[in-house]
């Protein structure tokens, strides 16, 4: 691609790179140049303008947008959509509730082939709602070689997926302790599986005794189970660690170094996942059984290397109600 100012009589077919005034009326940069403008800024006294020119291997920016956005979704479209190439930009969509599943060094290698080249996604196994921006493909450069194009497409094809729902009923069981938090939180985690598209189908009460809550456990029919314990679970052998296990379950994971968020436990019953919830899920705000939940109804794997994976970037917004905030002065003892 040549770029670079050229005589007006040059100038047809050739992309006008910065817009350019005619009197009351302006000619928008990326317009490819006809005659007729050619005509008008001539009429208006310009001599030359600064265009971009295709050479003959150069794909136009939409057409490369275009082209790397299917393939990053190409035999993965299922729940996505793109928008309209325009000014070099394809955007990727989520048209319903789900997790991004990302290739990351297949998009890494992508953006190595050529800087004008450009995609950009939110983190991997981002929750999304219909409607939100997976990704955005932006080409710089009014084009890029050919050569290029087929280089990204090679390395980003399907590199891109929604991961989309695959458990649409959950059962939540609260334990409650003389004077605790009862029904407080049910609103908000109600809300994260709606967000999911998740009916909560059946909350049942029981005091905070393990042979209470196993025998809970045991009836539960739904496709996931979450437990909120009325007191904060402190240890492997905890009332509601311990109650997974005694209905005959296991515990895959037991804490997490995302906080808030550090007392989930995550663990089987019956071939279905079972979630013990921290006392921050009360809460609407952001923690960490967020990501274990979206990808346990999304079906994506999460196991004791992707808990703890989850550490890097797992300092969240801190909480005003936390007895000892993280950046108070110690407690005198």
């Amino acid at each position: 691609m040549k770029f670079g100012p050229v005589a007006i009589n040059a100038a047809e077919g050739a992309i006008l790179a910065h817009s350019v005034s005619l009197g009351k009326k302006r000619l928008r940069k990326g317009q490819v140049l006809e005659e007729n403008h050619i005509s008008a800024l001539r009429k208006a006294g310009h001599k030359q303008v600064i265009v971009a020119q295709l050479d003959a291997d150069d794909l136009h920016e939409d057409q490369a947008a275009l082209t790397v956005a299917k393939a990053l979704i190409a035999g993965n479209g299922a729940g996505l959509r793109l928008t309209r190439a325009f000014t070099g930009r394809v955007n990727v969509m989520a048209e319903g509730p789900g997790v991004v599943v990302l290739d990351e060094d297949r998009l890494r290698d992508l953006n190595r082939v050529n800087p004008m080249i450009t995609v950009a996604t939110v983190p991997p196994y981002q929750q999304m709602a219909e409607g939100g921006m997976v990704a955005t493909v932006k080409i710089i450069s009014y084009g890029v070689p050919g050569a290029d194009v087929g280089k990204a497409v090679a390395h980003g094809r399907g590199a891109l997926r929604l991961a989309r729902p695959v458990i649409d009923s959950a059962s939540l069981i609260v334990t409650e302790i003389e004077g605790g938090p009862g029904e407080k939180g049910r609103d908000a985690i109600e809300a994260r599986l709606n967000a999911l598209g998740v009916e909560l189908a059946h909350v049942q009460h029981v005091p905070h005794e393990t042979g209470a809550l196993a025998d809970a456990l045991g009836q539960v029919q739904d496709a996931l189970t979450l437990i909120l314990t009325g007191s904060a679970t402190s240890d492997p052998a905890d009332v509601g660690p311990e109650a997974v296990r005694r209905a005959g379950g296991k515990i895959k994971r037991f804490g997490m170094p995302v906080d808030p968020g550090n007392l989930l436990f995550l663990g089987r019953l019956n071939k279905r996942p079972v979630i013990g919830l921290p006392g921050c899920a009360r809460s609407p705000a952001l923690n960490g059984a967020d990501w274990v939940l979206s990808r346990v109804v999304c079906g994506v794997e999460v196991g004791n290397k992707d808990i703890a994976a989850m550490g890097v970037g797992g300092l969240l917004k801190e909480i005003p109600t936390r007895p000892m905030p993280r950046s108070g002065k110690s407690r005198e003892t």
